[in-house]
């Protein structure tokens, strides 16, 4: 099951299907009252969530993982966004909005490949899939319920607009390989395939 949480610019997402919840993307820093409220609309306590990912580390997408660290909720990370965590510090430092920086330290880091398995451990059927055309540490979950969370790798309808990106190209291909039947975005609405 998928619950779109909408409580600021970015779409976030928490999936449950037989165990552990696991929570897709946040919103900026400076959310958290927000994003409470959205729980509670929702029925979904902190408790519920066991784990989060982020699609990648910009700002809008990574904003509250530390103060859901803080409330005990674990940090999944994907080997290749190791490098990648303290992207949003500097940017909130510099826009003067509290902030704790994420302590990569206690995240479990694994990578795409052990991402099935370890999935599943938690109760949830799919994988952890890189597409990077958006930033180098870009990845989508994709659901064997047909469902893929793709932060904000570029719709698909957009490829044409492009002249120079083979690897938005390359992430689509990927991603249909999985003939998924919805694909939700972080900043547009949900879009349905053909498949």
């Amino acid at each position: 099951m998928i619950t779109k949480l909408k409580y600021g610019n970015t779409n976030t997402f928490f999936v449950r299907e037989d165990g552990t919840g696991l929570l897709f993307d946040t919103d900026y820093a400076g959310t958290l009252p927000a994003f409470y409220k959205a729980l509670k609309q929702n029925g979904i306590g902190v408790k519920d969530i066991g784990y989060i990912l982020a699609s990648h580390y910009h700002p809008d997408h990574a904003g509250l993982i530390s103060e859901l660290m803080k409330q005990g909720v674990k940090l999944l990370a994907i080997d290749v966004q190791i490098g990648f965590i303290h992207y949003p510090d500097c940017i909130f430092a510099r826009d003067k909005i509290p902030y704790t920086p994420i302590d990569e330290t206690r995240a479990t880091v694994i990578s795409c490949a052990e991402s099935r398995e370890f999935l599943s451990g938690i109760g949830i059927s799919g994988e952890i899939i890189r597409t990077p055309s958006h930033s180098g540490d870009s990845v989508s979950l994709i659901l064997d319920s047909g469902d893929c969370l793709a932060g904000d790798l570029e719709p698909f309808e957009y490829l044409e607009a492009y002249t120079d990106n083979a690897q938005l190209k390359t992430d689509r291909d990927r991603i249909l390989s999985f003939c998924p039947r919805r694909i939700f975005y972080a900043h547009r609405p949900e879009m349905l395939t053909d498949r």
